[in-house]
């Protein structure tokens, strides 16, 4: 319960809510009632029935009180009333018109409280996505590296869709359903509380069968939504790895990939709906035998005048009763449903209260400039117990250039990260003007920096919107001045729209080096003092590095800069190059100081001269 309760606490306030639901549930169940409750003066004008002293007592109207007992005796003298004055035929009438306005109201009431709760239903699924995709946003980028990002969109959508289809649908058979059932068998009571009785020892049989199947829905619950998200990850990888899938000749083996795993998912889910099927027909069953013991001990009693219960308040009574079958059944069907729903909210909570590593400190200090310089020291770091920094010192002074180099999974773009805290060192500091990063507030500390990347990271969106990313009240003017540096302006004047040109999925609408310079225009942009460049062109031909690496250096001018470098020729002018092997920095010094060196720079600058 403590997981479905979680769920609806995304309704708060409920005050909003609350009270106009119970009060239009309420209506809705004793207009309901009342439809019923009516039959029995119908009945008895159909038989005759009716004693002398009915009609002593009903011929005097009540003094009012809100007591069931009030409201019978005013129907009845009005009843009695009319009897005499227009016959069987106007009773009739009478009763009829109240029949059919009791239902118009029971009806109308019934859809304002359907419309209160697909407020509520709209106000959760709501809150619940908004409060998932805040906590992955927030996330440190090494979750991302040990979690799937298909199973993680299964969770922000399909969970979400089943938490939303089953457990906030199953809202209206949490309270109407059940105030359904008390109000109906407090009538059932008010007419015969032997045969109520009888009934009641029957009902929890059949509560118990279904609790036992809901136990094990529960489960299967959990196995299908994770297979549910496993497929969206295969999908993810398909879809954008369709080029290597192809040249390679990999189709047969996705395709197999993926029939596994939906043959997995189909065989729980029909698991499930063996089990989910069961519970209808165990309550409809259960319902009509309970039915046939009232027909079969009532009728009984009835017949041999041992009852208090009239023939028209026996089929009154079973009528009624009859009713209250459908909320049982409704629970029993929603008790089955909802496992599903909260199987899936417990993944989406799992997600929600998982802690960051990376966070601000109780009271960060503010750091609005870079002053002095950025310095490691001692630095190690790495993933559970293996190294992959290792004692790492130096300091990038305010407007030098330093650079990185060394073999792939050396351990450079690791370094880099720890300059944003996408990761924190697990020994040592990193310190910006003497202040160790971990005391800064994460918003002040990136809003020193601007980083471009190896793989440009763009959104399916407008040029304009990509390189005015995460600023606001950005003018034209000034995107286009960004642009111009970034030697980007004479492409994005040549698109459809110019600079309002939507570049499609990841940019895919534009060139390696298109989409490089759109990169540094959004650096150029937010003009931060400290710049990281992570191998931003070694996935360029040579045209397009040559007008990326044109961009770069006007972006450099006077910044402090953190290069990571694949062709040392874009860092011969670095103030520093630290070569890094192993986790470790094994040479450092100017280009021209290392190549007059034995040792691994030396021969990487050979390799690229030939």
């Amino acid at each position: 319960m403590h997981t479905y309760f979680r769920i609806i606490s995304y309704a708060r306030p409920f005050r909003r809510f609350i009270p106009v639901y119970i009060l239009y549930t309420l209506l809705a169940i004793i207009f309901g009632l009342l439809n019923f409750t009516l039959l029995k003066p119908l009945f008895d004008v159909i038989f005759e029935q009716g004693g002398p002293v009915d009609v002593l007592k009903y011929q005097v109207k009540p003094e009012f009180s809100l007591s069931i007992e009030y409201f019978m005796h005013l129907f009845n003298y009005y009843f009695l009333q009319i009897s005499e004055e227009f016959g069987k035929f106007g009773t009739l009438v009478y009763v009829c018109i109240i029949i059919v306005v009791s239902v118009f109201l029971a009806n109308l009431f019934s859809y304002l409280s359907g419309v209160v709760l697909a407020k509520v239903r709209a106000e959760v699924i709501k809150k619940m996505r908004m409060d998932i995709f805040g906590k992955v946003t927030q996330m440190h980028i090494g979750y991302f590296s040990s979690e799937r990002k298909g199973d993680l969109m299964s969770k922000m959508t399909n969970d979400i869709q089943e938490v939303e289809n089953s457990v906030v649908q199953s809202l209206r058979v949490v309270f109407r359903e059940p105030a359904t059932i008390l109000l109906y068998f407090g009538v059932l009571f008010f007419m015969s509380v032997k045969l109520t009785l009888f009934t009641i020892l029957v009902i929890p049989i059949s509560g118990a069968i279904i609790g036992g199947i809901t136990k094990r829905l529960k489960k299967k619950a959990v196995e299908s939504q994770e297979s549910l998200g496993r497929i969206v990850n295969i999908l993810d990888e398909t879809i954008g790895g369709m080029r290597v899938i192809k040249a390679f000749g990999a189709r047969k083996y996705i395709i197999d990939k993926f029939d596994k795993e939906t043959d997995y998912y189909s065989d729980v889910n029909i698991s499930m709906a063996k089990k989910n099927e069961l519970a209808s027909p165990i309550s409809q069953f259960m319902g009509v035998a309970v039915v046939a013991g009232i027909l079969l001990y009532g009728g009984a009693l009835v017949l041999n005048n041992s009852s208090d219960l009239s023939a028209s308040d026996f089929i009154t009574y079973i009528i009624i009763f009859t009713q209250v079958l459908n909320p049982a059944k409704e629970i029993s069907r929603a008790a089955s449903v909802i496992q599903r729903g909260l199987a899936s909210a417990e993944r989406i909570f799992k997600v929600v209260d998982t802690k960051s590593k990376i966070k601000d400190v109780a009271n960060p200090k503010e750091v609005k400039s870079f002053e002095n310089c950025v310095s490691f020291e001692g630095v190690f770091f790495g993933y559970e117990k293996v190294d992959v920094l290792k004692d790492i010192n130096f300091d990038l002074q305010k407007g030098k250039t330093i650079a990185l180099v060394g073999q792939s999974g050396g351990g450079k773009s690791t370094i880099a990260d720890l300059v944003p805290r996408f990761y924190d060192p697990t020994r040592g500091k990193v310190r910006i003007d003497g202040v160790d990063l971990r005391e800064i507030g994460l918003s002040d500390l990136r809003a020193l920096m601007g980083i471009v990347t190896q793989e440009s990271i763009l959104f399916n969106d407008t040029v304009f919107n990509n390189i005015a990313f995460g600023l606001e009240g950005i003018s034209e003017d000034k995107v286009m001045e960004a642009a111009k540096i970034a030697n980007a302006h004479e492409f994005i004047a040549q698109l459809e729209n110019g600079y309002h040109t939507s570049i499609g999925e990841r940019g895919s609408k534009l060139s390696g080096g298109q989409r490089q310079r759109i990169s540094i225009a959004r650096a150029v942009l937010k003009n931060p003092p400290i710049l990281i460049l992570d191998e931003a062109t070694s996935a360029l031909d040579s045209e397009s590095e040559l007008l990326v690496q044109e961009a770069l250096t006007k972006l450099m001018t006077n910044r402090t800069t953190l290069v990571i470098a694949h062709r040392l020729s874009t860092i011969q002018h670095a103030d520093e190059i630290l070569v890094v092997q192993q986790g470790e920095i094994v040479q450092r010094g100017t280009h021209q100081e290392l190549i007059m060196q034995e040792g691994i720079y030396k021969k990487l600058s050979t390799m690229q001269s030939v």
